[in-house]
């Protein structure tokens, strides 16, 4: 996948640059509309955007086909994101170092939801040796269905060890607080195609600085999020 900036008004560089302040930073639309002004670089706050709601998920999807290998032993924990004046569930996972694994924003938080988010972070990074759980119920009947599956296919030995210790689980819930803080920034989304986007980019930017991307060029982490675009 390639990035299509065919019928911009702006040069590619312009419209990367501003997603990644954007996406990097606790920094407003209107803010980076400022910063630009004062180049005599002028859009307004909305068409930044569209510009996050179109490039951010495509530059996540890019990401994933060259995201370096996690840990086998998970941490996953849900979050409240605020989207059009609700309190939703935002469902993360990250590895024992702290690597980010998969995201997953949900209107709901139960089995049927949980299972969904295993099985998108399993078909990225395969099955993990462990999970740490927090004590939710449906987390844990997620994972049960998920070993009762991989029993029945004959699979014993690939069986997924569940552990509820909440001290392990300190890691992801402390990856959580760059987020909040964007949520609260731009006082919770007022769409959910907004906070999907938006959360995908942020999280993109949060791999890239954690060194996720699997390069062997010496990078600095902004030339790494550009050359995404390349």
């Amino acid at each position: 996948m390639t990035l299509n900036f065919s019928g911009r008004h702006y040069p590619s560089a312009i419209i990367m640059q501003a997603l990644r302040y954007y996406l990097a930073y606790k920094l407003s639309y209107r803010e980076i509309e400022e910063m630009f002004a004062e180049r005599n670089i002028h859009f307004d706050h909305s068409t930044l955007n569209r510009w996050v709601i179109k490039y951010a998920p495509q530059l996540e999807a890019i990401f994933r086909k060259i995201k370096r290998r996690v840990s086998g032993s998970w941490r996953m924990d849900e979050t409240y994101i605020k989207v059009k004046g609700r309190w939703v569930y935002y469902y993360r996972a990250v590895d024992k170092y702290g690597a980010i694994i998969d995201c997953y924003l949900s209107e709901t938080r139960d089995e049927p939801v949980a299972l969904a988010f295993f099985n998108k972070a399993i078909n990225q990074h395969g099955l993990p040796e462990k999970v740490v759980i927090d004590k939710s119920g449906a987390n844990a009947a997620a994972l049960d269905t998920i070993n009762i599956r991989l029993w029945l296919s004959g699979y014993m030995l690939f069986m997924i060890e569940v552990l509820a210790i909440k001290y392990l689980n300190n890691i992801v819930e402390q990856s959580h607080r760059k987020l909040k803080g964007k949520m609260h920034q731009c006082l919770g989304w007022k769409s959910w195609e907004g906070a999907e986007s938006t959360l995908m980019g942020v999280e993109l930017w949060s791999m890239i600085k954690q060194g996720q991307m699997n390069t062997t060029e010496m990078m600095t982490p902004w030339e790494q999020f550009y050359s995404l675009a390349a």
